[in-house]
């Protein structure tokens, strides 16, 4: 048995949420849907471009998130990150304990990485994306023992690229000799493009989980749907391709498994995909099959698109165990 259920490994960013229009977007010379990487001078710019807007600030990032609300439905969880010697920094530290989630965070003296979320009226997300301190996590970072002693191995495809790479790959070795599971979330279209070569050849040696997005599947695959689906099942030993309002498909071996999704009124879709990973993830390591462990998760993906925000309170347990998903 393993001390933790999971190990996560991500950028640490402090989200900033707002609702936005198509006008704004094309102000800010911003392409609809996308991730923009901006450096702090850009951020800088925008962030004073939104001053006066009703702006949310939550502590995010794609793998902590997923933490965070694994560790409400009862998972061990521990996340490893980076940021700086600042007041969100500090912040950022305290919501993650806070969260029950340990923190296996390290500090510099650089600005906190923080992503600028634009909502618009059709739900769509776009963002921009100041890595700041998280682009400095590095082989020295590493608690080796909290990686040996972790069930799984959560890793976020935006870590994939530049300079993070490295740091990954170091993570994903010592995962690989000591018996841990390997889950990788493709993360964003636009960032397997740029590393097609690199994330498929990745992907293939080190993933056992493997989580994509329709958008995502395409521009990894070429494929669409259940193709799509076929092709990722040649890089993991179990693939999920999240369909949105339509569901999710769960591939391992030959086996297909369709889930339905939890109808909602859909308010922001930020963090549906890290929630949905969060839901399976604590599903596979309670011993739940693939069917309930993906029904859990389709459930707990519904509830963060209902509200602004990518983490739930603990009401979401008591909600599930009312629906025997737990």
């Amino acid at each position: 048995m393993k001390e933790y259920a999971v190990f996560g490994i991500g950028n640490a960013l402090v989200d900033f949420l707002l609702q936005a229009d198509d006008d704004m977007l094309k102000e800010l010379n911003l392409e609809k849907g996308r991730m923009h990487l901006i450096d702090e001078k850009q951020s800088k710019a925008i962030l004073e471009k939104i001053k006066g807007k009703n702006v949310k600030t939550v502590s995010g990032g794609s793998s902590a998130n997923t933490l965070a609300i694994m560790s409400i439905l009862g998972s061990k969880v521990v996340f490893c990150g980076k940021v700086g010697h600042d007041e969100y920094g500090s912040i950022y530290e305290t919501e993650m304990v806070e969260s029950n989630v340990k923190s296996s965070i390290s500090k510099i003296n650089r600005l906190t990485g923080h992503a600028i979320t634009f909502i618009t009226p059709d739900y769509e997300r776009t963002f921009t994306t100041c890595l700041g301190a998280a682009l400095y996590l590095n082989k020295g970072d590493i608690i080796e023992h909290e990686v040996m002693k972790s069930a799984i191995v959560h890793i976020e495809g935006y870590q994939l690229e530049g300079q993070l790479r490295e740091t990954i790959m170091f993570v994903m070795d010592i995962a690989k000799q000591h018996g841990a599971k390997i889950s990788i979330d493709l993360s964003d279209a636009a960032l397997i493009r740029r590393n097609l070569d690199d994330i498929r050849m990745i992907s293939k040696a080190y993933a056992d989980i493997l989580f994509a997005n329709e958008n995502e599947a395409e521009a990894f695959t070429g494929l669409k749907g259940d193709e799509a689906l076929d092709e990722l099942s040649k890089f993991a030993e179990i693939c999920i391709l999240k369909l949105g309002e339509k569901g999710s498909m769960i591939k391992q071996k030959n086996n297909v498994i369709v889930i339905e999704s939890f109808k909602t009124n859909v308010v922001d879709s930020t963090g549906a995909g890290d929630a949905y990973a969060a839901g399976f993830l604590h599903g596979i390591c309670s011993g739940m099959t693939l069917e309930k462990s993906g029904q859990l998760a389709s459930f707990v993906a519904s509830k963060v698109v209902s509200q602004v925000g990518s983490r739930l309170t603990s009401s979401v347990l008591e909600d599930a165990k009312s629906l025997n998903l737990l």
